[in-house]
């Protein structure tokens, strides 16, 4: 049988539903037993989900065509998609980006424009790990409404979503969910017999099973999966004390994408806490990152880089100190480095800052691009060589040390230009007051002659 002629019988493998799946099998997790069945039972969305909100007169109007979803992972992006295909009746097709190939996306689509009346929503999770020409292939299908798309992503959709798919779609952001709506959720799964774990009779304090949400950092399934785990190994009619969670956490791993978006984003929560001069959000960031085994080195790589960009002349002991700190990552390695790093950590966030030297370098950049480079003065110019020496290079240098206190008045531009503005923090006060003195005595150098 050729590939176009392909029954519905053998395309059923596509078309499975999660639910349906596991209800086939001896164990349901509970964070699938849990998922909301209907708009209204999805919680901490309300920036989205809420009645003046877009999304849900779009799925009330059924008039979308592409929707992508990013958000953290545990937000809720399958559930919300499962529950858009139930509200609008569509035929629900899951696949994931890893696993499937441009075979089997060909197959759903194909089968899409020979069954325009099963209305399929293709729901397509880790939507950025499909490449360019992946994301090519439903455009045309996506333009023509022939199958309604949801795309769902942990990544920034502008960086991993092609340009004219995203122009297509409609982008909405899950939030983490809130602590409180966890905790609820999580009470209620403890109670409930038919789609919780109430069978198993246990009980916790209110505080108990705050703590569980809390360690979630927002991730609805993490939580709910971590209960499931303690109510497990636990007697029927058991208490969930606040020890076996303790326990319970110290095995858990923390959630930290070493190469992807979590990233960027705490090495960047890392340099503004530090900027800020806030060593304890600092310490906090750097802690994050090494726990989630992040490469001590690179850590040290942004504090050589902060200690010119953001504390330079204010504390010139910075830059040593932090190049000291890499060198002693690089030599020692973890866990022992940490101390290290910990250490210069606090100095960079309690230094007296100053950005004077970056925005010099910037300063003198623009000048640079907007009235070109200047020549290198005759008296500057090198004069090894009988033709330089021809040309009259260096015949005009007045040698620094030949005068008082080591300033001749000379001139280091044909036209001069100020580009540094010193800053009068930490050290940079003292520095800047020599600046100002040699300018001072410059200009009488320079100045008429009796």
């Amino acid at each position: 049988m050729r590939a176009n002629e392909q029954s519905e019988f053998e395309f059923a493998h596509v078309l499975r539903d999660e639910r349906i799946e596991a209800c086939g099998a001896r164990y349901i997790p509970l964070a699938i037993k849990m998922r909301p069945r209907v708009l209204s039972e999805i919680v901490g969305q309300d920036h989205i989900l809420g009645p003046k909100c877009l999304l849900p007169k779009l799925i009330k109007s059924g008039a979308f065509s592409s929707i992508i979803l990013c958000g953290t992972p545990g937000s809720g992006k399958t559930t919300l998609a499962e529950v858009i295909a139930a509200e609008t009746k569509s035929k629900f097709v899951k696949i994931n980006a890893v696993l499937s190939n441009v075979a089997e996306l060909r197959e759903i689509l194909l089968f899409a424009r020979k069954h325009p009346e099963q209305d399929v929503l293709l729901f397509i999770d880790e939507i950025h790990r499909f490449n360019r020409a992946q994301q090519d292939l439903l455009l045309p299908d996506v333009e023509t409404a022939t199958v309604r798309l949801i795309g769902a992503t942990t990544h920034n959709p502008g960086f991993y979503v092609i340009s004219p798919l995203l122009s297509r779609s409609h982008l909405f952001k899950l939030n983490p969910i809130g602590t409180d709506d966890i905790t609820n959720i999580l009470e209620r799964a403890l109670s409930d017999d038919e789609r919780g774990i109430g069978t198993m009779k246990c009980h916790a304090a209110d505080d108990v099973i705050g703590s569980i949400a809390a360690m979630s950092n927002g991730d609805l399934r993490w939580a709910l999966n971590a209960l499931e785990t303690i109510v497990m190994s636990l007697p029927v009619g058991s208490e969930i004390t606040a020890e076996q969670v303790e326990n319970f956490s110290m095995e858990r791993a923390l959630r930290y994408d070493a190469d992807e978006d979590e990233h960027y984003d705490t090495i960047s929560a890392y340099i503004k806490s530090m900027r800020g001069c806030d060593p304890d959000a600092a310490i906090f960031w750097m802690t994050k990152m090494l726990d989630g085994g992040e490469d001590p080195r690179f850590i040290a790589r942004r504090m050589v880089i902060f200690a010119s960009e953001d504390v330079g002349l204010a504390d010139p002991r910075a830059l040593p100190l932090a190049i000291a700190c890499f060198e002693a990552c690089e030599k020692i390695g973890m866990p022992e480095c940490a101390l290290n790093l910990v250490h210069v950590t606090v100095f960079l966030a309690t230094a007296p800052k100053s950005n004077s030297t970056y925005m010099a370098l910037s300063k003198c950049r623009s000048h640079v691009a907007k009235n070109g480079l200047q020549n290198v003065p005759l008296w500057l110019r090198d004069n090894h060589g009988s033709a330089n020496r021809r040309e009259g290079n260096q015949r005009d240098y007045l040698y620094s040390h030949n005068f008082a206190d080591n300033v001749s008045g000379q001139h280091y531009m044909e036209h001069p230009v100020k580009f540094w503005t010193p800053k009068d923090s930490g050290a940079e006060k003292q520095i800047a007051e020599r600046a100002k003195w040699v300018e001072h005595l410059r200009n009488e150098l320079n100045g008429p002659k009796n």
